[in-house]
């Protein structure tokens, strides 16, 4: 009987085989022939892509050259002293002149050209100037619009040239910069564009030449011969070329004329093929891998039996509605019992699994205290019971003092050993019926069934009580404090997640008063709402250019005259107006936020700095620099770098720093302030004599300058502050530091502090912060302000 079974099995496995052997054949023969058509598609639309976002980039590469020496040329023809040359007809100053600037503003070529065209100076001839301008349209183009630019070929070299108008009434010469079109801005150009750049010229006669271009001579000789195919010469859109072994973009870079100037963006076709190449045998295998599995798995298909495979969804089913209690039993080959008892193991699997998901579900690993979602679901019930019955309940919130440093100091091992000391002390110190749970890090959480403050009071006192004793870990005594928050129900919140919040908060609360617990206070939550709110529009703010620097002059009280400005940010905030940084700051400080802040304050500041040395503006910048930013190692190389990107020298900064700074990490802020040293930049303390550790750590400080703080400087009027003053100003001298005084609000105070030797001072005396126009209207008017000798600089500003 079994043999017909077989023979009937033995002819479905046959055809089953036959069948997927023949679809898995045609359909992976329809897929190699398809992926190789898309792939060649796909090289040909990428080719495009790239030559048409290669020509927008090299478009705006040229144009931006172009501008670059513009400004150049602007720069150089609105110079007094060039312009009198030119009237004067001084050929020697201005052929001097051209080269210092060319020199300078690492132009190649600089030439002054009359109005009739005819060259004045030149730096590239050999003579110093030549007969006529080479491109009279380049000439003409500029007196229409202004200023004008092209690529134009001299001393056969191509140069990329821009004509501005040197002016009086009206334009008296033509000052002329240019830079070379070499093979070393073809691959440049090749840099920003993926593609090879190369620039031709045609002459009247049509011969064609390679002016520059990143390829190789034998590659310039194949450019040149389809330059001369009509095809090549009139696809200004892109074609192919040479049986499609390039595809390419040919752009005129000059306007008409004789000499026809082209840049030719090329892409080998080739190349871009070439990236499919290792799909091709990848495919191949993958076809073989998959006929030899079809084969495979057609065979053991058909040799299915359907009684197993009826007994193994019944199992399945079961288990899929919770019972894990069958244990699956199929007689059968030997693969068939394997399969049961794979199945069986499976099942026992997902049922210890499943049991391992309860567990950790609801409990926290390190302590076997109850987790935040067991704690919420107990929380949850009690809530649900107090609004029936009218009970009270209580939830506590308590977070370690001082665990980061043991954690930081002794490592994660001590550190979970206190948690696990903690977890055994509290359950110790609660009731039964009380639930104590961890919720994470350092930070426990307690419901207790009672809304009394006297209980409540007592068991907080229970729990501090229990933590007082030191936690000995490998042989050393560790105290470990604690800070408690206590939100009552209905109270302080009549749902969880509004009393673990408030809970939270006046935990919060209690570490910043320094107190070991504290109850919920309404009055604090808007505040801190407040703040979070403010950190994200912050955040914003920098985003969208909110913040904004106002300047306050710093007067030197030995000429009298402006020395430097402190650069103080201000935040234009669209509903609250001008925010003061005693607004934000502090609360950047505490989040860390800061450090952006910090960046975005000296980038505008050293900006502002180096636009003002360009226009003969010589003013040292104060910037102040929070806790946060010494304890960044981070912050010398950003100042470095700004320094370079600004172009002001690091003589002209001055870091303004708090004497708490040093107390977080005094070791770290000394490094970072050696380092900032070595860049040659000016370090200051802020506020001396309100903060701790002066004298102790000021010998250890390489600082250049000592800030008195004004609520010295206002009560000067008491002889014992007029003391301190006096000594501190005797103290920064002997260790050869500079004094500055802040908050002079009255010329009596400012006399004071030049007889008494202080070196620079600023108030609203003399001026309040001020946006940079009023700045610079202030230094041209104020008799504080700038020597006359630079008057006309500000003006000019």
């Amino acid at each position: 009987m079994l043999r017909p079974a077989r023979s009937g099995l033995r002819h479905l496995r046959t055809r089953i085989i036959v069948f997927l052997v023949v679809l898995l054949t045609l359909v992976q023969g329809a897929a190699f022939l398809f992926v190789n058509a898309a792939n060649s598609r796909n090289a040909h639309a990428i080719l495009g892509e790239e030559l048409a976002t290669g020509e927008r980039i090299f478009r705006r590469s040229l144009q931006h050259n172009a501008a670059r020496l513009v400004a150049s040329g602007v720069l150089l023809a609105s110079d007094p002293a060039f312009r009198d040359a030119i009237a004067t007809n001084d050929a020697r100053t201005i052929a001097a002149a051209l080269r210092s600037n060319g020199l300078r503003l690492h132009a190649d070529v600089m030439q002054l050209v009359a109005p009739d065209g005819h060259v004045v100076a030149d730096t590239l001839t050999a003579d110093g100037a030549a007969a006529h301008f080479a491109d009279p349209d380049l000439l003409a183009r500029a007196a229409s619009a202004g200023e004008a630019s092209s690529i134009v070929v001299l001393e056969r070299r191509a140069y990329q040239l821009v004509v501005v108008p040197v002016k009086a009434a009206s334009p008296v010469a033509w000052l002329v910069v240019g830079s070379v079109v070499d093979d070393a801005l073809a691959h440049d150009l090749e840099n920003v564009t993926a593609l090879d750049v190369s620039f031709a010229a045609r002459d009247a006669q049509g011969g064609w030449r390679v002016l520059a271009s990143t390829l190789s001579a034998d590659q310039r000789d194949a450019l040149v011969a389809r330059l001369r195919e009509p095809v090549a010469r009139s696809s200004d859109a892109g074609g192919l070329s040479e049986a499609s072994v390039y595809q390419n973009r040919t752009l005129d870079v000059t306007p008409g004329g004789e000499l026809r100037i082209v840049a030719v963006l090329e892409r080998s076709v080739r190349d871009a093929l070439a990236r499919y190449d290792p799909l091709r045998p990848l495919l191949m295998g993958l076809a073989a891998l998959s006929f030899v599995a079809s084969m495979a798995g057609s065979y053991f298909i058909a040799r299915s039996i359907t009684r197993p495979l009826r007994r193994l969804s019944e199992s399945a089913a079961r288990i899929r509605n919770g019972d894990y209690s069958d244990k699956l039993e199929l007689e059968g080959t030997d693969e068939i019992r394997a399969l049961a008892e794979s199945f069986n193991h499976m099942r026992e699997g997902i049922a210890a699994h499943e049991r391992e998901m309860l567990r950790l579900a609801y409990e926290d690993r390190l302590t076997g205290l109850p987790n935040r979602a067991l704690f919420n679901d107990r929380l949850q019930q009690a809530v649900h019971a107090a609004r029936r019955n009218g009970s009270p309940l209580t939830v506590m919130m308590m977070d370690l003092d001082r665990f980061k440093h043991i954690n930081d100091l002794l490592g994660h091992a001590v550190g979970d050993d206190v948690l696990r000391e903690v977890a055994g002390r509290l359950r110790a110190a609660l009731r039964e019926s009380d639930t104590v749970a961890r919720l994470g890090g350092d930070e426990f959480a307690a419901l207790l069934t009672t809304g009394r403050e006297e209980r409540i009071v007592e068991v907080v006192r229970k729990v501090l009580r229990c933590m007082e004793q030191p936690i000995e870990c490998n042989g050393q005594s560790l105290d470990v404090g604690a800070s408690i928050g206590i939100a009552c129900f209905p109270e302080h919140g009549d749902t969880p997640g509004t009393l673990i919040r408030h809970a939270d908060i006046a935990m919060y609360l209690a570490k910043a008063a320094n107190s070991e617990f504290a109850f919920y206070d309404p009055d604090h939550d808007g505040s801190r709402q407040e703040q979070l709110s403010l950190l994200g529009e912050l955040r914003r703010a920098l985003e969208r250019n909110e913040l904004v620097m106002f300047f306050q002059p710093k007067i030197d009280l030995a000429t009298g005259r402006t020395k430097g400005v402190e650069a103080l940010v201000r935040w234009l905030h669209p509903a609250r107006g001008i925010v003061p940084p005693a607004e934000f700051v502090p609360f950047a400080e505490r989040t860390g936020f800061v450090r952006t802040v910090t960046r975005c304050v000296l980038e505008m500041a050293l900006r502002r700095c180096g636009q003002w040395l360009a226009q003969g503006i010589r003013l040292q910048m104060s910037v102040n620099i929070s806790v946060r930013d010494l304890q960044n190692p981070e912050l010398p190389d950003i100042v470095a770098s700004l320094l370079a990107i600004s172009g002001v020298p690091a003589e002209l900064v001055c870091l303004e720093i708090t004497e708490s700074s040093f107390m977080e990490n005094p070791q770290r802020a000394v490094d970072t302030l050696g380092r900032l040293h070595a860049l040659g930049v000016r370090l200051s303390i802020d506020d001396f004599g309100t903060g701790f550790s002066s004298l102790a750590y000021l010998r250890k400080l390489r600082v250049h300058e000592m800030k008195i703080d004004r609520t010295f400087i206002a009560a000067m009027e008491d002889g014992n502050d007029m003391v301190i003053v006096r000594s501190t100003i005797d103290l920064a001298h002997n260790l050869g530091l500079r004094v500055v005084a802040e908050g002079i609000e009255d010329e009596r105070s400012l006399a004071r502090l030049r007889a008494m030797g202080c070196d620079e001072a600023q108030g609203y005396f003399m001026s309040r912060p001020l946006p940079e126009d009023k700045l610079l209207e202030w230094l041209r008017e104020s008799p504080y302000g700038l020597a006359r000798g630079t008057l006309a600089l500000v003006k000019s500003a």
